[in-house]
């Protein structure tokens, strides 16, 4: 058997402030050698945890500072900015969570942002309104990375739109041609296989059958089999929707009325 570990643990860095405050009055310098690159994953929520350093590499006490995130996108287009979360319980100068914070980057935040290397930034916003920057190393460099993986969680497939109606046979349809064809994907599907589809009408009166086949090819005499009739009165406001199961080839819809003008699209996810 092969065993993959998995670990719960914190993502968490520290950031250095040129507060010199709490600096002993002989200052050694402790140089890292790199800065962690953090990652985070889209379609869930990612907690940072941060800790402030001074240059004599110990804790900074939070109190009235409150610390700030700003990130950009790999084109420098600023997507978040926000106050952190001071975890420091502020209880004695020795505590644990001695100039520790957070922030939580929501699955909303990142929900249109695509895969790719994030940078970032720390400052502090003063009693004083006034802004101070912190640095990731003690090289004065201030930019931090974060790579968004979106593979992890990739959330739902997009669906197919259908638009293209036209005439076969004496009657309406879509889906029936090798250029408009709309696959149902049998090679993704268990044999749970659910189709879901919405139809968006104004006005349309009449019939919308779902067929499909299980045929490996379209070439205009296929057999189809309709899975699902729906009837509509004309006065519909709102998409009406269809869930069907299934392992097919293909799927196309049959109209008993012209849908031109009156039905504006199909969308369908398997």
């Amino acid at each position: 058997m092969q065993l993959t570990p998995r670990y719960l643990v914190d993502n968490k860095i520290n950031v250095i402030s040129t507060d010199a405050t709490e600096a002993s009055l002989f200052v050694v310098e402790y140089r890292p050698v790199y800065s962690r690159q953090l990652k985070v994953y889209r379609g869930i929520d990612n907690t940072l945890q941060f800790r402030l350093f001074n240059s004599d590499q110990k804790p900074v006490l939070l109190s009235t500072n409150i610390p700030w995130i700003v990130i950009f996108d790999e084109h420098r287009n600023k997507i978040i900015e926000r106050a952190c979360t001071i975890t420091d319980d502020q209880s004695s100068t020795a505590s644990l969570t001695k100039g520790t914070f957070q922030v939580i980057l929501t699955e909303n935040d990142l929900l249109n942002v695509q895969q790719q290397y994030l940078s970032y930034n720390i400052y502090m916003r003063n009693a004083d309104n006034t802004n101070t920057i912190t640095y990731s190393n003690q090289n004065f460099e201030s930019a931090g990375t974060i790579f968004l993986d979106s593979l992890a969680f990739p959330g739902p497939k997009k669906s197919t739109s259908v638009t293209n109606f036209y005439v076969e046979n004496s009657y309406w349809v879509a889906g029936s041609d090798d250029a408009t064809k709309i696959e149902a994907q049998p090679g993704i599907n268990g044999n749970d296989a659910l189709h879901t589809v919405a139809i968006y009408s104004s006005s349309y009166i009449g019939t919308v059958e779902i067929q499909a086949t299980l045929e490996n090819q379209i070439t205009g005499n296929n057999n189809w089999s309709t899975i699902n009739t729906i009837t509509f009165t004309g006065s519909e406001s709102m998409p009406v929707p269809a869930n069907f199961n299934g392992i097919f080839n293909y799927i196309r819809f049959k109209f008993s009325a012209d849908p031109t003008d009156k039905i504006s699209k199909i969308l369908i996810r398997n």
